[in-house]
């Protein structure tokens, strides 16, 4: 226990920190960011999504850009820390298979993986027990389920879950009416979740942790859902506006400058709803001046790309590197409250001290 915070153990993994830095693409976690948050004793992600977009050929030959950019960045991250790194990989993603069998090859510690259900993410595995599996779910139906199905074809549980709730940024996995419904909040989401997996623990003498994402931004939040059940938190909006985040000034800049308003819901090209900062770009989609456009890439296999007036991984890999004419950020519920830049190791100094004090 460091502060009165718990370790987070996951199978023979221990987070000196029970804080997961979330994986944002395209290209904001990579291995600037994910490699000073391992290194600080939390968990580092990088990002998968689109992360072909950022080699010189990833417009001409997408799919081997992909895996060439995942095997460099797990390997840098690699090289500056030697605590524990994750990868986030989206099961819409049209090159799933490859990602994983990647992040297996590369020996990554955890894969994490949501936007959709990800059945098949075990067969993936050459051995169990080195890279951890950790799908992300917004329900505890889907996290039955997802135990249910992995222990049926593939004697395997779960090594822990991510509870995402409706407050987070970029794809949820929500309904649009069911965002703002109190009976999605977070608070009632983990308890849930955390008494569904408590049979299978038992049953299979195997800890299941239970990780809190999606609107948690200061300690005294990570305490409170701590108190409910977690065993430990996931933030992204947090930690864009760090020293060590992968992404252009310009896009850190867009969240110093956001407002609560400017917070919005928009309907994603790939079919789900998503939390983002509104813009320009973001205005000009509503009022119908983008056009439907030839898809390059079909990076996201449930992607409406033959009616979508924009492409959205290119939106954000021009957001990423400050084009935000030509694109947008996502961004958490919070994301107004940020007001500096800092480093990780001070952002998570701050959230320590947040986490004492809020027993007081």
């Amino acid at each position: 226990m460091l502060n009165g915070l718990k370790k987070l153990r996951i199978g023979d993994l221990t987070a000196k920190l029970p804080i997961i830095q979330g994986g944002m693409g395209v290209g904001i976690s990579m291995s600037g960011l994910a490699s000073a948050v391992a290194e600080e004793g939390g968990v580092g992600v990088i990002a998968t999504a689109g992360i072909g977009m950022l080699e010189s050929d990833g417009f001409s030959n997408f799919l081997e850009a992909s895996i060439r950019g995942l095997r460099r960045e797990i390997r840098k991250t690699r090289e500056k820390t030697k605590g524990i790194v994750g990868v986030n990989i989206m099961v819409a993603l049209s090159n799933f298979g490859d990602m994983v069998r990647t992040a297996v090859e590369e020996k990554a510690d955890i894969i994490f993986s949501g936007a959709g259900l990800p059945l098949r993410l075990p067969e993936f595995l050459k051995e169990k027990g080195r890279t951890k599996l950790i799908p992300i779910v917004s329900s505890a139906k889907a996290a039955n389920l997802l135990i249910r199905k992995w222990l049926g074809k593939y004697d395997y549980l779960p090594d822990a879950f991510v509870v995402e709730g409706p407050l987070a940024g970029g794809h949820l996995g929500f309904k649009p009416e069911q965002i703002e419904d109190a009976n999605y909040s977070l608070d009632r989401l983990v308890p849930e979740v955390v008494a569904e997996v408590r049979p299978y623990e038992e049953k299979h003498q195997k800890e299941i942790p239970v990780i809190a994402a999606g609107g948690i931004y200061t300690g005294e939040d990570i305490r409170r859902i701590m108190d409910q059940g977690a065993s430990g938190v996931q933030l992204a909006t947090r930690f864009v506006c760090t020293d060590e985040c992968d992404a252009a000034p310009e896009f850190k800049n867009a969240f110093l400058k956001s407002r609560k308003e400017d917070l919005v819901i928009i309907k994603s090209p790939v079919g789900m709803p998503g939390r983002a900062i509104r813009n320009q770009y973001i205005d000009d989609v509503n009022a119908g001046k983008k056009k439907p456009f030839r898809c390059p890439l079909h990076c996201i296999v449930t992607c409406e790309r033959q009616s979508s007036p924009y492409c959205i991984a290119l939106a954000l890999t021009n957001a990423l590197k400050g084009r935000l004419d030509r694109g947008f950020a996502f961004a958490g519920a919070n994301a107004y409250r940020t007001d500096r830049i800092i480093s990780v190791k001070a952002l998570l100094a701050e959230l320590l001290s947040e986490f004492r004090s809020s027993y007081k």
